[in-house]
């Protein structure tokens, strides 16, 4: 009982100092509330209004129908431009893409032949470039099989694609993005807060006052892992109600308790990780370099930005070891497809390891480190 109101007392002291730490607080706030939604609604992941124009060569019926399909939210109305006004739109960054369908286009199509045309993409907008060619591959594919069914002799085929897309319908890139950043937060906070909070007992002096007080390093650790976890919960609790579910009308599927449930788990992992490096540095700037060289990869590499399955294997098992991996996976598997504990208990047994080893790793660093101290 001693131990336990040891580590309830020193984990209100950190609660305090966080209290008087208005950067850091300022930072919390900040990064549960107008980051998220500035992440979610301001950085767009699917084509939205992109500059496009076309050389109409053909000036066949053919060619208006393609112009006529490129429309907006996609793309802006496509504006009617020269052959040689091509390069020099492009080198000022007027258009992203410019299509030239060439001469006697219509005619060749109906007489069986296959023409080409050209489509000129500015690939410095690397996100609009990679996503517009599909979309502007797709619209042109549609508008010739739909020409040339029109001007044949009514023959259709027998079979129709409907494609059904499942948990986000209409593919809106601020559903998958809120959700995605509120969770790189969990980590990045949790980190930081944790790592902040013993070099502030180093920067302070306080550490040595801790060293002369019946406690011992367990815990001094296990004060700063479950207040900082505690700021980190509920800052990622009301996040999600207020402004994931409430300010971008993200609809959630699943289990809220459950994913609060494993974002405790995860979070006892990051803050033992926070402490390790927290540790290692012996001021601010020195933990910020780590946190860069920490940070990016678990974020990167997690599936949270790109799906592990483009990873090469090799990065795939090796993220294994990071509790984000597994806290990605439980994450939209119970936000988006609304996956019980029958589903995620894998990830939070994987997590539960994860973070013991982790914490182990930076108790035994820590004590360590105190020895040395004295």
């Amino acid at each position: 009982m001693n131990k336990l109101a040891n580590i309830y007392r020193l984990g209100i002291k950190e609660l305090r100092g966080l209290a008087h730490d208005k950067i850091l607080a300022f930072f919390i706030i900040w990064a549960f509330s107008a980051g998220i939604y500035t992440a979610a609604s301001a950085a767009s992941r699917e084509l939205h209004n992109a500059p496009i124009a076309v050389v109409d060569e053909d000036n066949s019926a053919l060619s208006s129908r393609i112009i006529n399909a490129f429309y907006g939210p996609y793309f802006n109305t496509p504006q009617l431009i020269g052959l040689n006004d091509i390069d020099p739109n492009m080198d000022q960054g007027t258009y992203t893409f410019v299509l030239d369908i060439p001469p006697h286009f219509s005619r060749d199509v109906q007489a069986g032949k296959t023409p080409d045309i050209q489509v000129n993409i500015d690939a410095t907008r690397m996100t609009q470039a990679f996503i517009g060619a599909t979309y502007i591959q797709n619209i042109i594919v549609r508008e010739l099989a739909e020409f040339t069914r029109d001007s044949s002799s009514g023959f259709e085929l027998p079979i129709s694609l409907n494609t059904s897309v499942k948990f986000n319908p209409n593919l809106t890139g601020s559903w998958y993005g809120a959700v995605m950043e509120l969770i790189n937060n969990v980590t990045l906070l949790s980190i930081i807060l944790t790592g902040a909070a013993l070099i502030r007992e180093r920067e302070h002096g306080t550490i040595e006052h801790l060293l002369v007080m019946p406690i011992s390093a367990a815990e001094v650790m296990l004060a700063k892992v479950w207040s900082m976890g505690l700021v980190v919960l509920i800052a990622a609790g009301l996040s999600l109600y207020i402004v994931i579910k409430g300010a971008l009308a993200v609809p959630i599927i699943g289990s809220v308790p459950l994913f609060m449930f494993g974002a405790l788990l995860h979070l006892f992992a990051t803050t033992s990780i926070g402490i390790f490096l927290g540790t290692i540095a012996r001021n601010m700037p020195q933990l910020g370099i780590l946190m860069i060289l920490v940070i990016l990869p678990l974020q990167m590499l997690s599936g949270a930005i790109t799906p592990r399955e483009s990873m090469p294997d090799i990065v795939q098992n090796i993220m294994l070891i990071a509790p984000t991996t597994h806290f990605v996976n439980l994450s939209q598997a119970i936000l988006y497809r609304g996956a019980g504990l029958d589903v995620v208990w894998p990830q939070f047994i994987a997590i539960i390891a994860i973070g013991a080893v982790f914490f182990m790793l930076a108790l035994a660093l820590f004590r360590r480190s105190l020895a040395a101290s004295r």
